[in-house]
Order: C-alpha cells, then sequence, then structure tokens
C-alpha cells in the first residue's frame, strides 16, 4: 500500500482521498500540500471529492480542514474491517463550492467543522396564584415547562411561542429571557442551552381554551413549586425555581439549574 496521499474514482462522478493517518501528525504541511493539489485534480473531472477519516484520528481531521474539505457529518458504521463495523466522519469538497482564498469559501469552511450546540426555548406562564403552567407530556412521567427545540435558523424568542402554538394553540408572545440553563450531555442526549422566557400572567382559563397536541401532550396544569417539585425531575424544578427567582432578581445563567462551578 501507498505511503502517500492517494485518489481514486469510488463512484461515477466522486473522486476518494485517503492518506495514511501517521502522515498528517509526521509531514503536516507537505501532506496538506499535496492533499490541496490532489483536490484541485479530482475536481478537475469530478464533481465531488471526499473523504472518510477515523473519529480518533484528529490530525487527520485537521489535515482535511486545512486542505479544503467540509465536514459533513458522521458515518455510522460506515467502514468494515475484519467484519466489525467503524465510524466514519464524511468530508467532502464540490466543484461549486467557493474557494478557500474567497472571503465565502473560509467562512463555509468553518461553519462546516465549528460546534453547533441544540438549543431549547421554554416559557414560564403563571396564573394569578403564583401557579406555574406544566405539560404532562406523553413521552416521560414527569412534567416539564411548555416550549422545545429551536429549529435551524429560527430565534429562540420565536420558537417558544410556536412551539406553544402548535401543541397547546394558544399564542402567548414571550416576554423578556428570564433564564439561560446550559444541559450537560445525559442519556443519550448531547448538551444543550435551554432558555427560559417569561410568559406573563394569565387568567387560570387559559387551561380550558387549549387544544393539546396528542402526540406530545397528555395535560396541562397549573402547579405551585412544590408541585412542581414533586412531580418533574430534578433539574426541571431547579429551573423553574431560578425563573421565579429571576422575575425579582433579572436574568441570569445556570447549569443544570445550578450556579456553573468555578473553572480550575
Amino acid at each position: 500500500m501507498s505511503l502517500d496521499p492517494s485518489l481514486t474514482t469510488s463512484r461515477p462522478g466522486v473522486a476518494l482521498l485517503w492518506w495514511p493517518a501517521a502522515l498528517a501528525t509526521e509531514s503536516f504541511n507537505d501532506t496538506a500540500r499535496l492533499v490541496r493539489e490532489l483536490i484541485a485534480r479530482a475536481l478537475v473531472d469530478h464533481g465531488r471529492v471526499e473523504a472518510w477519516i477515523a473519529p480518533e484520528d484528529s490530525a487527520s481531521q485537521r489535515l482535511a480542514t486545512w486542505s479544503g474539505l467540509q465536514r459533513e457529518g458522521v458515518v455510522r458504521g460506515g467502514a468494515v474491517e475484519d467484519g466489525v463495523h467503524h465510524d466514519r466522519i464524511l468530508y467532502g469538497r464540490l466543484a461549486t463550492d467557493a474557494p478557500v482564498s474567497e472571503p465565502a469559501g473560509f467562512r463555509q469552511l468553518l461553519n462546516a467543522f465549528l460546534p453547533r450546540k441544540r438549543a431549547i426555548a421554554q416559557m414560564l406562564v403563571r396564573d394569578d396564584s403564583s401557579r406555574v403552567l406544566m405539560c404532562e407530556l406523553t413521552y416521560k412521567p414527569d412534567l416539564d415547562l411548555p416550549g422545545g427545540v429551536v429549529e435551524v435558523g429560527e430565534s429562540p424568542h420565536a420558537a417558544v411561542s410556536r412551539e406553544i402554538s402548535e401543541e397547546l394553540s394558544l399564542r402567548i408572545p414571550a416576554r423578556g429571557l428570564l433564564l439561560t440553563d446550559w444541559l450537560p450531555a445525559w442519556s443519550g442526549w448531547d448538551d444543550a442551552l435551554c432558555m427560559v422566557f417569561d410568559g406573563g400572567v394569565h387568567d387560570s382559563s387559559l387551561l380550558g381554551r387549549a387544544v393539546l397536541d396528542p402526540r406530545e401532550i397528555k395535560a396541562l396544569h397549573f402547579c405551585t413549586l412544590d408541585e412542581v417539585r414533586e412531580r418533574s425531575a430534578d433539574f426541571t424544578a431547579r429551573r423553574v425555581e431560578q425563573s421565579l427567582r429571576a422575575l425579582q432578581d433579572g436574568a441570569s445563567y445556570r447549569e443544570s439549574g445550578r450556579p456553573p462551578e468555578s473553572p480550575v
């Protein structure tokens, strides 16, 4: 097997790049130059060039990026070695991509590999007895604040009112931000930022006006803080408590409902 970067046609119109992992560590600059040359050569008669890189090979991931390949995602079990499936990170470049030397091309390259974090938007809605509106969900036993995941290109402020309109058929404009709560990775979920917005005070008849999406919501309840603590996950109860406190003290930042730990 060659120890130099190689280029083959893997399927019509698509070229596959390969280099030994050690080359990305020992001769990074020389290898990057060779890879850039191979990419330019491949795109003369191919519409696409790609590289499949092992997730643990950080040097090759860096090499791919600085050679102009964009990170496109993880192909789970995409490589089979000795009968075992292994994940591979897919990098690619199209003949129509803007040159990396141009601002638009460089921004496109950065955007492909910089981290992206999931965002969740929720709303603190109260009745005139200071109880908090909580959702009884179809997919978990504990209560949660109304809201949901922010879609790509959507602002959290717009997302929370959209989610409440879709799932509860209620139109409640979001007011100011009360809490930004970072949620660490947990039970198969990646980490996320949860933003809680003030939904104001409403008459308890709000429950009767709601039309619930049966796929998501089983029931709505106005709950006291003690009831929230009893029927919600501990981090949700901390989030509700801190959001209520923010009505008086101002918006704050928490991590799973707690003050962030000081860096070591």
